[in-house]
């Protein structure tokens, strides 16, 4: 486990969940006692449900048509990853229970409990909440904005650790960019046994890509003002001999 910082001016649980959905491209469904997995199969209505593709052969299809009711129990399970390769990629994990319909050639499933697992503990998020809340708007890019950051500017990811508290910075041997929303940026400081996560926030939350670019040249901005009085007292010790 990361000794992960509190996170400042970050997504509330039910948007998190819906970000995960979002962006989430495979889901294992557990149901009448069956666990298959299914790659690029879902898709998310506007209140939260989760409309499912199966081919015909599917136990889980078979279940829902001879279930009473046609409603059987199920849960479904998503995986937040990094996009970037760092140690403990998984990010959180989303557990969605409620039950399956048949609903215009595939499967409609509307949750009745839903649980967003973290690093920093287990969370269940109210029903309505979920239902109201709207995913990240940058959920959809992150993995490519976050794999263009850590492969074509090391540099900015390095400026950015002068932003972070040096006792944060002790015994780190790697910084990657594990995260971002609307809400900030977060990074991952890799040790030789260990890990922890610092968030980075915006001053103000960014709706979108071009948005987002102005938050981080203001982030790279304060990272170059923090390191100035450093310069500063380098430059009046040289003046002193």
């Amino acid at each position: 486990m990361g000794d992960t910082q509190d996170w400042t001016a970050a997504p509330g649980a039910a948007e998190r969940a819906r970000s995960v959905l979002a962006a989430a491209w495979s889901c294992a469904v557990t149901a009448d006692g069956a666990r298959e997995e299914y790659v690029g199969a879902h898709t998310v209505t506007d209140d939260g449900a989760v409309r499912l593709t199966v081919p015909d052969d599917s136990a889980l299809l078979t279940a829902a048509i001879c279930a009473p009711r046609q409603e059987p129990s199920a849960v479904l399970e998503f995986a937040d990853v990094a996009p970037v390769p760092m140690r403990g990629r998984i990010r959180a994990r989303l557990h969605l229970a409620g039950w399956f319909a048949p609903d215009r050639g595939t499967l409609l499933f509307r949750p009745t409990r839903v649980v967003l697992r973290r690093s920093s503990g287990a969370v269940v998020v109210d029903l309505g909440e979920y239902a109201a809340a709207r995913p990240d708007p940058l959920a959809g890019a992150e993995a490519r904005l976050l794999t263009h950051l850590a492969d074509a500017h090391p540099d900015a990811v390095e400026r950015l650790t002068r932003l972070v508290r040096p006792e944060s910075l002790h015994a780190a041997t790697r910084v990657l960019p594990l995260a971002v929303d609307r809400h900030g940026l977060t990074l991952r400081i890799e040790r030789t046994r260990a890990h922890g996560d610092v968030r980075l926030p915006f001053h103000t939350p960014a709706d979108d890509v071009a948005q987002l670019t102005e938050r981080m040249h203001a982030l790279l901005a304060q990272a170059t003002a923090a390191a100035c009085p450093r310069a500063l007292q380098g430059q009046r010790a040289d003046g002193d001999r």
